[in-house]
């Protein structure tokens, strides 16, 4: 078959302009419900007017169309459209053109400011690479740097220490396949915007014990699908706690010390409202729930023995996913993104968006690792294969497109997004997303202790 061709790089998440500023919503507020748009847009002209405009010669050159994965025109994967997220809405407002806005702000001391990712980087040394990869020829992503690796000891020595003498969270045959998630590595890639180790800390204890959860009750290490409802809820009272009477608060409590993946809940969970707010907390809770929907639903498919359509799978991923770790990159940054603007549904698109091409990207690195276990697991190449009938290499061609098609309407909307909000905490928080993304792509495609691709190329 052809050869697919390189990987393409190119970015179109916006570098929104941070001057724009957390005062436009501030200044809203102030002037009341009835006179918010003139504020926003008094205040978006103002910035605007002070800014100078950018020549003509520094304008971006336009980003040409991605190749997609070669193959039959038959199992092209279908693309996937963004609506359209309409522009700041007061009247008269003179709404910077969409190239000022990905080209962000510019001047003298506007450099740190910018919110984008980079595309390929113009010296080897911006970006090191890793001694080894594992490439996916087609596959979009972005490259990173290496993780600093003073955090990246420094978190796994602390993260170890927690596990085994906090939460003793795994016999000692186990350690390692500990060591070798390479968690301190993950975390410092996904959130490089964390203050202190502290903070990432945050993070890391909760991506420790959400795959505790998973391997254990689910997967690897004695999961099963039988009972697994109970077990799960049991352990989602570690991080919503139960409130009841005296007389039946104290056997719940003891429950959560009953095994490791408790434990290991309640004790992230008690980490992470020290540093949360409380509409973060409650945000994370709750998807969390979505977490333990999705579990619940593969399980059930694999107790009945079921291949779903491919739309049911990708309907369940959606909530077995990793949605969980980049929304809380708000909290690991040090800031909050406040509550209305998460819940606004442009919002929640770009967020289950960007949860989607994260999973996609699992399916993708794990596939021959699931192969290989007992039993049979469900993911996107086996489900493109059996519901499409499609080869094992057709199957897993067309999963890459499916996740390219996944990452750029994320890029689409966040683009969007960026353009028709321009308030700082909504551009650092699409930037900490769009980061983790990337981050979770470097740890899958560098941890080659985990992972190996098929000879499919």
């Amino acid at each position: 078959m052809p050869e697919p061709g390189p990987s393409p790089l190119q970015s179109t998440l916006p570098t929104a302009a941070a001057h724009f500023g957390a005062h436009v919503l501030g200044r809203a507020r102030a002037a009341g419900p009835d006179a918010a748009g003139e504020a926003v847009a008094e205040a978006v002209a103002e910035v605007a007017a002070a800014t100078p405009p950018t020549p003509a010669a520094a304008a971006p050159a336009p980003v040409p169309p991605a190749p997609v994965v070669p193959g039959p025109p038959a199992v092209r994967a279908p693309a996937v459209t963004a609506p359209d997220v309409p522009a700041p809405a007061a009247p008269g407002t003179p709404g910077p053109g969409l190239e000022r806005i990905l080209r962000g702000p510019s001047g003298l001391g506007t450099a740190a400011l910018s919110l984008a990712r980079p595309a390929r980087p113009a010296a080897a040394e911006e970006v090191e690479a890793p001694a080894e990869v594992l490439e996916i020829p087609g596959l979009y992503y972005h490259p990173v740097p290496e993780p600093d690796p003073v955090r990246v000891a420094e978190i796994g020595r602390r993260i170890k220490e927690w596990a085994v003498e906090e939460v003793e969270l795994f016999p000692e045959e186990w350690e390692k396949q500990f060591d070798g998630f390479s968690v301190g590595k993950y975390m410092v890639a996904c959130h490089p915007d964390a203050p202190t180790v502290d903070h990432l800390m945050i993070a890391t204890r909760l991506m420790v014990a959400e795959n505790a959860v998973d391997d254990c009750y689910c997967e690897d290490h004695g999961g099963s699908p039988i009972g697994l409802g109970g077990r799960l809820l049991l352990a989602h009272t570690a991080l919503d706690p139960l409130h009841t009477t005296g007389e039946y608060q104290a056997p719940w409590e003891e429950s959560l010390h009953a095994d490791a993946p408790r434990r290991a809940y309640r004790s992230a969970m008690e980490y992470f409202v020290r540093q949360a707010t409380p509409s973060q907390a409650d945000r994370f809770r709750h998807d969390m729930a979505r977490l333990h929907l999705g579990y619940l639903a593969e399980g059930a498919w694999a107790q009945t023995d079921h291949t779903p359509e491919v739309w049911e799978y990708l309907v369940m991923r959606q909530f077995n996913n990793f949605r969980p770790c980049p929304t809380i990159t708000d909290t690991v940054g040090g800031y909050e993104l406040p509550a209305d603007l998460h819940a606004q549904p442009a919002m929640q698109r770009v967020i289950a968006l960007a949860g989607n091409a994260c999973t996609i990207v699992n399916d993708l690195y794990s596939y021959t690792k699931e192969l290989a276990a007992p039993g049979r697991h469900l993911n996107l190449p086996v489900v493109l294969s059996d519901r499409e009938n499609l080869s094992e290499q057709d199957g897993y061609l067309k999963a890459v497109e499916v996740h390219n098609d996944l990452m750029r309407a994320f890029e689409a909307e966040a683009a969007a997004l960026a353009a028709a909000c321009p308030v700082v905490t909504v551009q650092r928080f699409l930037r900490g997303v769009a980061t983790w993304i990337d981050g979770n792509h470097h740890w899958h495609q560098t941890n080659t202790y985990r992972y190996s691709l098929p000879d499919f190329w």
